[in-house]
């Protein structure tokens, strides 16, 4: 009989779970490994790929790129909005796509911003939070990172609505998953010196920091006071430095290095 390949998964995190530890990361060891993974695929191929592009192109070329798969998330980045029941920044996501698909050129000049439209930064894993939905356990995802077993469901959530995933032809589908990918991981580049020059043990640090970052999200940096407790009971990471392994990890690091 073959298992489907999510109760492979299940079964491999039930045997990696451990009764000591982080109450939040049952799965410590399985994270772990997937963890080395990220930095070894990092290392290999990801910051090459993305120094050489940050060599090649001129930053206004990048900015370009960088702006116009900004204007295609802020589609859905208004309907998560809209499902917490923030209408306003629902509303304002997608004018800022209007004016950008516009006057912006497909969005490659964000008008916009100019105009005093606010950028937002929402996805299903902050909806799903925003509605109740408790964490979970921290995972540690291929190539993607930290997260948890709720943002997980976020991410299956978000790639399945991506407009990117429904360029045609594939080939060109493809070249822009991959630039995006590496845009991200250039514009990043100097903010994972952080990773580099921290000395604790990084793997606990970049799991505090996410978890932190997370919480902040959904509430909009204004959590519930019970919410506060917790967060200073459970977190000794300072949240100005954060490490990264994955993409949701540079991500992090990007928050700490704009502040």
């Amino acid at each position: 009989m073959r298992l489907p390949a999510s109760a492979v998964l299940l079964a491999l995190l039930a045997a990696c779970a451990t009764a000591d530890g982080d109450p939040r990361d049952p799965f410590e060891g399985f994270n772990r490994g997937v963890y080395k993974f990220n930095e070894t695929v990092d290392a290999a191929i990801a910051r090459p790929v993305a120094t050489a592009y940050r060599d090649l192109l001129h930053e206004e070329i990048r900015s370009r790129v960088r702006n116009f798969f900004s204007n295609i998330a802020d589609l859905f980045i208004g309907v998560n909005n809209l499902l917490q029941g923030k209408i306003q920044d629902g509303v304002e996501d997608w004018a800022r796509f209007a004016f950008n698909s516009s006057f912006g050129l497909l969005g490659i000049h964000d008008v916009a911003s100019d105009m005093g439209i606010e950028k937002h930064n929402e996805d299903f894993g902050q909806t799903l939070g925003r509605w109740g939905v408790g964490d979970g356990p921290y995972l540690v995802l291929p190539i993607l990172g930290s997260s948890t077993l709720r943002d997980s469901v976020g991410t299956a959530a978000d790639i399945y609505t991506d407009p990117v995933g429904d360029f045609r032809p594939i080939r060109l589908r493809n070249s822009a998953v991959a630039l995006r990918l590496v845009g991200v991981r250039a514009d990043l580049l100097d903010a994972s010196r952080i990773l580099e020059e921290a000395a604790l043990d990084k793997y606990v640090f970049q799991r505090d920091a996410y978890l932190q970052r997370r919480r902040s999200l959904i509430y909009d940096g204004q959590p519930p006071r019970e919410e506060r407790i917790r967060e200073e009971r459970s977190f000794k990471t300072p949240v100005n430095v954060e490490p990264a392994a994955g993409v949701n990890d540079l991500r992090v690091v990007q928050h700490a290095h704009d502040r």
